[in-house]
Order: structure tokens, then C-alpha cells, then sequence
């Protein structure tokens, strides 16, 4: 009986190829968007879920008064913590970044991007593999390292590593291990080095320099922690500070707010987490839940229009099998029968198709892994069992409609030649269109807004030119001389042919201000960006004063006590006339007095983060003014005029008196700004590519589907044109009913459209607003689409062999 089934699906299969065809390319390729959702959604979903100690870590995360929430932390916060809270079993302080720099080994000098710094108890929360020396306390030796296989294998070669030593940062370190890295996890550092604490932020409650996790003891309530967790931060900030300042907890608290403790399971904090104002809580990075929640909405969304478009096709395909059906009834086959052979030849459709899409996604995958910055493979005991349930899925929702349809049709009927012009399931086939010009008339008004919120975020003014303007590492030999090293070097840069000008800032476009300090002016408590910077750095870049002066070296005191504020800090604190105003900032000296300093300018608002978040409130002080700074990079600009002769002088100086064992590194400022729109060019090209295959899938469709309804009333237009009924007529009778499908369709399309992209938006503080202008081009480009095909294949109809057609009537 299956051999026969399998005959009869061969035959139909080479009397209909070209529908055939469509079905399977049309499932394949909604097939493979679902396979590529599940290989993102496997893969974020599987960091850390390695690590035994998953359900009990958590990061320690701070919201400040002003909303901002921060991944750092003080030491004796920590140390207090776990001292004082029993249900703490131990914390780890790290740097939640990795630092990139050279690693040196003999003669060896390696520059490595993931090196990070921890305390000695960083392998119990991360607790790797190792595979060669110390299993316990390998960190709690003053200068000591670990390292991972893969390193070690660069480094080492077939040597021993253990016991060696390797310089980093003008210290050496003895390695004590060799571990290997279990992925995907938050952190996987290629060193981890023992010497994260500073001797100065020992008791330092509000140097807030350090990352903090805890992990709590077995079955301990997180909810009583964290309790305890926020009266440490009460009993000796909140009620110590009051005392100092001569207020009332109460007081102390409403005036200036109080920091609230945040505790982020390792198991969920990827996706499900607090995010920082920084946006990464530990060095590999958070997930992005949205674009991942965009993936699979699409894929699904793509699959249920491939899967529509098949039983489309199959009910309009049926009616050719009509007769097929009566015969086979009336031989004794029973409806079930009936209803398992055409799940059967769907089961094999499906099983072609999931073919064609596993050979899609192997083609496609090294595209998809560069757009997502990932290394997804297709393997693994979950992702076969996730193929298997979207194969009998697939079946069920593409094979049950289209057999019981078939398998209802009456047998008296289509023996009597008939059926062919009964309106059965025509309504069904139609209501499905419709739904396909909905989904298209979304994807349509999404690539068009997002595509013009990218070209916004593009095109707009952020307040400062970063034409020609690179960015350079400055990665002096002493660190604590680089302020003295720079101001050197800045004249000799400027010496250079090409040069134009030279200055710095503690900073990145396109990424975050070095640090902040907290301060309260007039009872109003802030807690603005600092923005170090040398002389010029404002003109140089073109950011505009609105009010006052620039901090000019024609000041003395402006390397003193000279300070400016941006428009938004200027605001916030409700300051009428800034200039001349004296500010106590949230900067100690020695003695322990807060600096004082006087406002002699008002800075207007640029964008030194991305589009995504509000301008900050910021002040600038000049480098010289505080012991400190955190630049480094130096911003050089630089004539166009031979620039690649300017960029090798640049090389050279470098090399030769910055630091030689840094190679010479450069970015241009406006390229590293479009890094913070760069997901969402990604979101813009993934729109493109998905809307090409929902209009190539619609297309399918309304081909398929234009074919079957016209190819049933070709004795009608055969009638009209012996009755004399013009060519023109006739298209406009055949084409009319799909505008007007169009035109339900797009109506019922617009309105998630609108919904989902109004929230997609609502994450940029500078955003577009949605006009009429996206809908009005998705329908008229869904009508063009629409007529073309219909009036194609109605023109094609038109011009039948009237005779053929009624020479038996």
C-alpha cells in the first residue's frame, strides 16, 4: 500500500513540477529561518549552564540615585559582607572588562586581548578544568597567574609552563596552572592574574572600582541576603555619611538618595539580568534578549507563511485529484485512509524540504555567524531533537488541513465531472492570502522604519566632527608619568607633516567617560561624567561653548579650579546664571576636603555614548588639575593630503618613543562611533534579507494561487470572448478580487506593525517618529507587486484557443 501511495505521489509530482517545486523551496526556506532562531537561541541560552556553581553566583550589582545601576563595587563592601552575613559562603573581586596588552615570555612578546585580573578565589566561582599544577588556591600567592591551554600551547610550546614566568604590565608573574576554558561562559580570559586589589581601596567605601561576585551557601533565601546586603551599605554609608553631613538619616536619604544593592544569578544574567549603565557585567559581554526575542518572532512568523502558502497550494492542487478521490472511495477506501496517504506525501515534502534547508543553513551559516559575531555549527543531542519535533510539527500543521479537506470531498460530485467549478474551500484559500499579504505588508513597513532610524541615527548632528580625526592608543612605559609623557609627545606630533592637531580626553566616542563622582549643589545631588581633557580638546572637535569661555592655558587657575558643565548637568541643577558659580565637586584631597571649583563655561550637549541613551550629565576639567586621569588614547587630526605617508610617520614615532613593544594601532573617530549603531544596521540588513523571502514566498502564493483560480474558469473567459468582451475587460475582471485582498491583507498587517515598532523604538533616546510615509510606500509596493503578478498570468489566460475550450459543448 505505501509502495503505491509512493507511485502515485511520483506521478502527480512529475504532472505538476513547477508547484511541486514551489512547495518545497517555499517550507525549506521557512524551515531554515526556524533551524537558524534555534542555533542563536541554543547558543545564548547555554552560557555558564556548564558551571556547577551557576544557581548559587550572583554579580553584585549598585543603583545609584540618579537611575544609573553600576557593576563595581567597593572592597570593604565586599569584605564586610562576607564577614558579616553568614548565609555568604565566599566573593570574588575582578575587573569586569579585559584588559588588552603585551604578555612577554623570554623573547616573546604576545599582545592578548583577554586578560583579566581577579582575587584568589576566581577558579571557585569559575571552576575550569585544569589540567596542569596547582588544583586549589592557585591565585593566593602574591604574583601569580594562570593561564589557559590555548596560551599556553602558543607561548610554551611543548614545554612545562609551570613555575616559568611571563612579564605583564612591568611586573612578573609565576604561573601556577594551566586550565582550559569551558564554553560558552561570561568569562573566558586567556590569563587570570592575582593582583586586582589596589592597597589605597582596601577600606575605601566609595571607590567603586571592582567587580563583585558572591556565591551563597546551599539553599541560603537570596531575598534575606540581599536584605543584609543593602543594611551594610545603610549602617556604614547611609547612616555614617548623615552623621558627617549633621542630618537626619531621613533627611540625608531624601536629599541625596541611598545606593540600592541588585543580586544577578550567574544561571540567567546573561539575558535575563540588570544590564549597567555600561552595558556589559562581565568581559564576554550580555545577551541581546530583544534581537534573540526578533529572531525567533521573524522565523517563526516566516515559517507559519511558508507553511499557509503549502496548504495553499495543496487545497488549490487538490481540486485536480478530485476525481482521484471518488475512484478510490468507491473501491472501498475509508476517509482515514484517505487522510493518512496525503499526510504520507506530505511527510515526504517535509522531509525534502528540511533537506534543502539544512543544505541553506550550511551555506548560509558562515554569513549568519559574522552577522551575529558568533561560531554556531549545527550539532548536538538538543538541536536533533529540536529537527525531529519541527519535522512532525510541520506535518501536523502543513499535512492534517489539506488531507481532511481532500478527504471530505463527495464522491457523486466529482465523479460527475462538476467539482472544478464548486466554491469549496475557496473561501479558506483566499482568507490564507489575505493573511499572506498581512505578514508582507509587515515585514515591508518594518525594513522601511528601521531602515530609517539607522539612516537617522547616521545622518544626525551629534554635536562634535570627528572628520579626520583618529584615535590612538597611548600605552606609555610608566603609567603614572603618561599625563607628563603626553604633553611631550603632543609637541612632537604636532611637528609631524600632515599633522593638523593634537589633544586627548578621558574618553571614547562612541563608548563612555572615563568615571564619575557624585556631588550636591543647592540640595540637588548629581552624579555627572568626568571629562579630563587637554586644551583644545572642545575645538579641536567642534563641540560648541553656549555660554562663558573655554578652559584656556591663559588661565592659570583653570588648571586648578576651572571647570565646565554641559547643558544637560547645567539643568539638573537648576542653575540660572552658571557662570562664576562655585561648585563643591565629589573629588577628595589629601586632607579629605571635597575641591572646589568655579563654572567659567557652559558646554552644549553632544553625544559621546551612543544614540541609544540620553546625553549624560558631564564636567570637564582640565588633565592637569586633578593627580589622576583615565585617558588612553591621543586624538590626532590630520590633513587628507597624503595621509597614508602622515599615518607612517605616525607609525614610526610611535615605535620608537611611546612605547616599542605596542604596535602602532589607529581608529577613526566616526568609525568608532558607528560601532554603537552597528546592531542596529544589523536589525536593518536581517529586515532586508527576511522581507526578500516573504515576497518571494507571497510571490509563490499568489502565483500558485492566480494559476489555479483562472486555469478554473478558462470555459468562462472562453465564453466572454466569443461574446465579444474586450482583453482589457477581462483583466480587470480576473485581477480585481487580489486588490482587494491586497488592500484587506495590508489593513490587517499595519497594525502589529505599528505596535512592535513603536516599542523597537522606544529604546534610542533619539528616535524618528512613525509617519504615514512607511505605510503608504508598503501598500502601493504590495499593489504594483500584486498587479504585476495577476495581470501577468491573466494577460497569459486572455489569449486561449477559444475552440479548445468549447468545442464539446
Amino acid at each position: 500500500m505505501i509502495f503505491n501511495w509512493f507511485k502515485i505521489f511520483i506521478y502527480h509530482l512529475k504532472q505538476s513540477k513547477l508547484f511541486s517545486f514551489l512547495n518545497v523551496l517555499g517550507l525549506s526556506i521557512g524551515i531554515a529561518g526556524v533551524i537558524f532562531a534555534i542555533l542563536y537561541w541554543n547558543n545564548e541560552h547555554s552560557y555558564d549552564q556548564w558551571n556547577p556553581e551557576k544557581e548559587n553566583t550572583y554579580m553584585v550589582l549598585n543603583r545609584l540615585s540618579n537611575g544609573d545601576t553600576w557593576g563595581s563595587n567597593s572592597i570593604p563592601f565586599g569584605e564586610t559582607c562576607k564577614a558579616s552575613i553568614p548565609e555568604i559562603e565566599n566573593v570574588c573581586f575582578f575587573h569586569t572588562w579585559y584588559d588588552e596588552d603585551i604578555i612577554k615570555y623570554q623573547d616573546q612578546k604576545l599582545m592578548t586581548k583577554d586578560i583579566l585580573s581577579s582575587d584568589e578565589n576566581f577558579f571557585d566561582f569559575f571552576p575550569f578544568e585544569i589540567i596542569k599544577g596547582a588544583k586549589s588556591n592557585i591565585l593566593k600567592e602574591k604574583n601569580s597567574v594562570a593561564i589557559s591551554e590555548e596560551q599556553a600551547l602558543l607561548i610554551f610550546k611543548n614545554e612545562d609552563p609551570i613555575g616559568k614566568s611571563i612579564s605583564y604590565g612591568n611586573k612578573n608573574y609565576t604561573i601556577k596552572s594551566v586550565y582550559r576554558i569551558s564554553k560558552p561562559s561570561s568569562i573566558e580570559p586567556s590569563f587570570v592574574f592575582s593582583d586586582v586589589k589596589r592597597e589605597g581601596d582596601l577600606d575605601a567605601w566609595g571607590n567603586f572600582n571592582y567587580g563583585l561576585l558572591i556565591k551563597t551557601k546551599k539553599n541560603a533565601d537570596v531575598s534575606t541576603v540581599l536584605k543584609k546586603m543593602q543594611n551594610v551599605y545603610f549602617v556604614n554609608r547611609t547612616v555614617k555619611d548623615a552623621k558627617e553631613s549633621g542630618m537626619t538619616v531621613e533627611q540625608y536619604v531624601k536629599e541625596n538618595g541611598e545606593i540600592k544593592v541588585i543580586l544577578d544569578q550567574l544561571k540567567t544574567s546573561r539575558l535575563y539580568g540588570t544590564k549597567s549603565s555600561a552595558g556589559q557585567n562581565y568581559p564576554e559581554g550580555v545577551g541581546n534578549l530583544k534581537l534573540l526575542y526578533i529572531m525567533a518572532g521573524l522565523s517563526v512568523l516566516i515559517l507559519v507563511l511558508s507553511l499557509v502558502n503549502y496548504i495553499n497550494l495543496a487545497t488549490a492542487s487538490a481540486i485536480k485529484r478530485a476525481k482521484e478521490v471518488g475512484v478510490r472511495k468507491i473501491v472501498g477506501a475509508s476517509k482515514n485512509q484517505i487522510i493518512i496517504q496525503f499526510i504520507f506525501e506530505t511527510a515526504i515534502i517535509v522531509t525534502l524540504a528540511i533537506l534543502f534547508a539544512l543544505a541553506i543553513v550550511e551555506l548560509s551559516l558562515p554569513y549568519y555567524n559574522t552577522f551575529l559575531n558568533k561560531t554556531l555549527t549545527m550539532n548536538g543531542s538538543e538541536f536533533y531533537l529540536q529537527l525531529i519535533f519541527i519535522f512532525g510539527l510541520v506535518i501536523v500543521l502543513a499535512g492534517i488541513f489539506p488531507a481532511i479537506y481532500i478527504s471530505n470531498f463527495e464522491t457523486l460530485k466529482v465523479l460527475k465531472g462538476n467539482f472544478s467549478r464548486s466554491k469549496s474551500g475557496i473561501w479558506i484559500r483566499n482568507s490564507m492570502l489575505i493573511f499572506q499579504f498581512g505578514i508582507a505588508a509587515f515585514f515591508i513597513i518594518g525594513a522601511l522604519i528601521v531602515n530609517s532610524q539607522v539612516k537617522y541615527m547616521m545622518e544626525k548632528d551629534l554635536g562634535f566632527s570627528g572628520d579626520q580625526v583618529i584615535s590612538i592608543p597611548f600605552n606609555t612605559v610608566d603609567r603614572l608619568k603618561r599625563t607628563d609623557d603626553y604633553l611631550v609627545s603632543k609637541q612632537e606630533i604636532k611637528k609631524i607633516p600632515g599633522v593638523v592637531d593634537v589633544t586627548t580626553f578621558a574618553g571614547a566616542f562612541g563608548g563612555n567617560s572615563g568615571s564619575s563622582s557624585g556631588f550636591k549643589h543647592n540640595g540637588i545631588f548629581v552624579q555627572p561624567k568626568n571629562i579630563e581633557m587637554d586644551f583644545g580638546f572642545l575645538d579641536m572637535m567642534k563641540i560648541k561653548i553656549v555660554k562663558g569661555r573655554d578652559l584656556s592655558p591663559q588661565y592659570a587657575s583653570d588648571t586648578i579650579s576651572g571647570m565646565l558643565m554641559n547643558e544637560t548637568l547645567v539643568k539638573m541643577l537648576n542653575l540660572k546664571d552658571p557662570i562664576n558659580t562655585v561648585i563643591t565637586s565629589g573629588w577628595s584631597i589629601n586632607n579629605g576636603d571635597n575641591l572646589k571649583f568655579k563654572i567659567v563655561g557652559v558646554v552644549k550637549d553632544f553625544n559621546l555614548m551612543g544614540l541609544q541613551n540620553k546625553v549624560p550629565p558631564m564636567v570637564f576639567i582640565n588633565l592637569k588639575t586633578l593627580k589622576w586621569n583615565n585617558f588612553g588614547s591621543v586624538l590626532v587630526k590630520v590633513s587628507p593630503n597624503n595621509l597614508t605617508e602622515t599615518l607612517d610617520k605616525l607609525k614610526l614615532y610611535w615605535e620608537k618613543n611611546v612605547n616599542p613593544d605596542y604596535p602602532f594601532d589607529y581608529e577613526f573617530v566616526n568609525k568608532g562611533f558607528a560601532k554603537t549603531y552597528e546592531e542596529q544596521v544589523k536589525q536593518k540588513n536581517l529586515f532586508f534579507i527576511l522581507n526578500l523571502v516573504v515576497i518571494i514566498i507571497a510571490v509563490f502564493g499568489l502565483f500558485a494561487l492566480a494559476s489555479f483560480s483562472m486555469e478554473r474558469r478558462l470555459k468562462e473567459i472562453a465564453i466572454r470572448k466569443t461574446l465579444g468582451a474586450e482583453t482589457d475587460i477581462l483583466l480587470k475582471e480576473l485581477s480585481k478580487q487580489y486588490i482587494v485582498f491586497c488592500l484587506i491583507g495590508f489593513a490587517i498587517g499595519i497594525v502589529p506593525a505599528y505596535i512592535l515598532l513603536q516599542k523597537w523604538l522606544e529604546d534610542f533616546a533619539f528616535r524618528i517618529g512613525i509617519s504615514s510615509v512607511p505605510f503608504v510606500i508598503a501598500l502601493i509596493s504590495l499593489l504594483i507587486l500584486t498587479l504585476v503578478i495577476v495581470l501577468t498570468k491573466a494577460f497569459q489566460v486572455t489569449k486561449i484557443d477559444v475552440l479548445k475550450y468549447l468545442k464539446y459543448e
